[in-house]
């Protein structure tokens, strides 16, 4: 698998990348690498053992890969609370709720059923660090004294935890969602229970679809990455609003009365623009990434709220958002950061606060929305080159200002290889669709020849 842990855990296809036993010697290196850094120090001298927290998303690969975590863990010494199927930012809240020292969650997000990934989280509910994860790897297959006797960990099921995790959602929002009809596509993943019963304690009028996971049906052809689903449900139910989540319910995208969606950029502008007027957005200071969309970033700049942007991945995200005291930041793809209630991105959280500024301001949300205009965005994967060079051509350096002295102030290029796959991504906005389709394939067809 090359270097395990990417920008969001370690993820492959379960059973050929992220087998059990690489899913037990990652729960072990963990549990050693935060003994050695003193991460375990107050549960041991309270308790004589830290305590994991261990939840997954339905894929049946998570429930071989949950008991190799489990039995990683208790093997070093850590007592395990199992929390069953729920949403990853709701194992990031219960870790710190429940004062564990780990949290543990078994999703592949977006991906499709094949592939799982493990995410762990520190005691304060954040992944853990690059230099944790560096040394958690490093300790993969090495000699070590596991514990005997009393001295191994117990496991403890915790499955109604859940019910904390809802109260605390519902506890954040101002007031309630009456009067609202929703439709919820839950992707047939972790927030299948979750979202539909939130949103109807909130007080809305709830239909949920993609809501009976079996295992093997998550994000298949349904939730954030296939919305249709939900557009002519929405549509044909008459509903107010719909709302879609990905496959671990760290996203959030939403469709309007009349079927158009609203995507993270849309979704963070209303939502800054709430929290500014409320006083509570410091600064008047968010974070995005550099995939934000420009009509996103103009809408911001008119509205008198910086932009600080990242690399993407929401990881990036929230490290600018602790270093600058912000709180506030996502991602277009949906992943909303709200710090002031939250340590990571999530899509049930975000979901209700978007629905209470819809009841709060009392427009529906296609009005909401049109604070900023979606300019027109191509992006082009260009294969087959080699990705390392892209930052030292001077032809494409040459080609870049070129366009981008033509798209002028209403256009914008961005030239990035991709972190994950050998390509190179061309991404152009410009005031029109055929402006940035023309310009995008120029420079794709410069990528090829100078890559």
């Amino acid at each position: 698998m090359g270097r395990l842990f990417g920008t969001d855990g370690v993820r492959g296809v379960a059973n050929r990348d992220l087998t059990a036993s690489v899913a037990m010697d990652l729960s072990v290196a963990a549990a050693r690498v935060l003994g050695e850094v003193g991460a375990f120090e107050d549960s041991v001298a309270d308790h004589g053992r830290p305590v994991a927290v261990v939840g997954r998303d339905p894929r049946a690969s998570g429930e071989f890969l949950e008991a190799a975590v489990v039995a990683g863990l208790a093997s070093a010494g850590v007592d395990v609370l199992r929390l069953d199927v729920l949403p990853t930012p709701a194992v990031a809240y219960l870790t710190k709720a429940l004062g564990a020292d780990l949290g543990v969650m078994l999703s592949a997000s977006h991906n499709p059923a094949p592939d799982n990934g493990i995410k762990f989280f520190d005691r304060s509910g954040y992944k853990l660090a690059d230099e944790i994860e560096d040394s958690i790897e490093a300790h993969l297959g090495t000699d070590w004294n596991p514990p005997e006797g009393a001295g191994v960990g117990r496991v403890h099921d915790a499955h109604g935890e859940v019910e904390r995790y809802i109260a605390y959602l519902l506890s954040t929002l101002p007031g309630p969602l009456d009067g609202l009809r929703v439709i919820v596509d839950c992707a047939n993943g972790a927030a299948s229970s979750v979202a539909p019963e939130a949103l109807r304690r909130a007080g809305a009028e709830v239909t949920a679809i993609g809501a009976d996971p079996d295992g093997l049906n998550i994000n298949d052809g349904c939730g954030s990455t296939h919305l249709d689903a939900l557009r002519q449900a929405v549509v044909a139910q008459s509903a107010d609003v719909g709302i879609a989540h990905d496959g671990d319910a760290d996203r959030c995208l939403a469709v309007t009365a009349a079927g158009e969606v609203i995507d993270g950029d849309q979704i963070m502008a209303v939502l800054a623009l709430k929290l500014r007027d409320a006083g509570r957005l410091p600064g008047d200071t968010m974070v995005a990434t550099v995939m934000s969309n420009l009509g996103f970033r103009l809408a911001m700049r008119e509205a008198g709220i910086k932009v600080v942007e990242t690399a993407v991945g929401d990881r990036y995200v929230l490290e600018a958002m602790k270093d600058g005291g912000y709180v506030f930041g996502g991602e277009q793809s949906g992943h909303v950061i709200m710090l002031d209630h939250a340590t990571t991105g999530d899509g049930v959280l975000t979901s209700l606060h978007l629905l209470s500024a819809v009841v709060r301001r009392g427009r529906p949300l296609d009005e909401l929305a049109k604070v900023m205009t979606r300019l027109p965005q191509i992006l082009i994967n260009v294969r087959g080159v080699d990705k390392s060079k892209a930052g030292d051509s001077s032809e494409l350096a040459a080609a870049v200002a070129e366009a981008e002295a033509e798209l002028g102030e209403t256009g914008r290029v961005l030239i990035r290889p991709s972190g994950t796959e050998p390509m190179v991504r061309v991404m152009v906005e410009a005031a029109g669709e055929e402006q940035a389709e023309d310009v995008a394939e120029r420079l794709a067809v410069v990528v090829k020849q100078v890559l």
